[in-house]
């Protein structure tokens, strides 16, 4: 009797993979981090501070390790510019208190860069604003813990508005456009804003799910375009988080000179039913 197949075979990398399934995140991982490793070990023979590479060089890495096609090329920079830390090998060789990071350097372009930590991470500590939830049922009903979610109950709520102090209004989301010397870039939402006195803003957001981490690199090219395409007004760009408990952090970053971003401000917004906000925690706040 011929033997059966235990319907398992090795995929190009040398992984177990299960025939006509689809690869498991834990693989699709492994080869992100074997095509970034060896992208990096081209480019650092001479250990320089940065270097810039081509989308194109992914493909012929993939084809070189002799790896299983990876059809999303785009996929594999976003996973280190928002999601996943670099593999080991890449991080020992940063100097201490410095990361790398991946950049945009133009169309078809970018840059891994050596400098400060470009994750913009939540505190722990901080205490959460309690806010009369806004959000109309339906969007409640169905909405999801993705940025678009995120986004949806930030507008609902006006918590930008609460967050600078200041009237805004939202413009745009998922702005698709470019930036001289970077390229294409997306804006998750474009609010513009006025204050008191007559000063007008744009308010470039990007957002991110509880799974994904907020990253410096797009916030710096939200300013850059928004320095770009509208000059006398005064940028204030917001990152926004979903925490695991569903509390919203946001943050007003600043970008100085050398285009290197900044934590300028940071509060946590709790969307509650309004009976759930007491005299205790409004005496509280009226304190603060």
């Amino acid at each position: 009797m011929p033997k059966r197949s235990s319907g398992r075979a090795k995929d190009k990398a040398g992984q177990s993979t299960i025939t006509g399934e689809r690869d498991t995140s834990s693989q699709r991982e492994a080869r992100y981090d074997a095509v970034v490793s060896e992208l990096f070990r081209r480019h650092y023979k001479s250990k320089p501070k940065s270097f810039d590479f081509e989308r194109t060089e992914l493909l012929e890495i993939i084809q070189a390790l002799k790896l299983d096609s990876i059809k999303n090329l785009g996929d594999i920079l976003y996973t280190y510019r928002f999601r996943r830390e670099f593999p080991a090998s890449i991080r020992e060789t940063a100097t201490p208190g410095l990361e790398w990071a991946i950049k945009l350097a133009g169309r078809g372009r970018y840059k891994f860069r050596l400098g400060p930590p470009s994750r913009i991470v939540p505190r722990p500590d901080m205490a959460a604003i309690k806010v009369p939830d806004s959000t109309p049922e339906i969007i409640a009903r169905y909405a999801q813990s993705d940025e678009q979610a995120l986004l949806a109950r930030v507008r609902y709520n006006r918590l930008i508005d609460i967050f600078l102090g200041i009237a805004t209004y939202s413009l745009q989301n998922h702005l698709r456009t470019t930036v001289k010397d970077l390229g294409q870039i997306e804006i998750d939402e474009l609010y513009v804003g006025v204050s008191r006195s007559g000063q007008q803003f744009t308010i470039p957001v990007q957002a991110k799910g509880n799974s994904d981490k907020l990253s410096s690199a797009q916030a710096e090219q939200d300013y850059l375009w928004c320095r770009e395409r509208y000059p006398v007004l005064t940028c204030r760009p917001i990152s926004a988080q979903f925490m695991s408990d569903r509390t919203i952090a946001l943050f007003e970053l600043s970008v100085d000179k050398e285009n290197e971003v900044h934590v300028t401000e940071e509060r946590h917004y709790r969307l509650v039913p309004r009976d759930q906000i007491s005299d205790e925690d409004l005496q509280s706040y009226s304190l603060r």
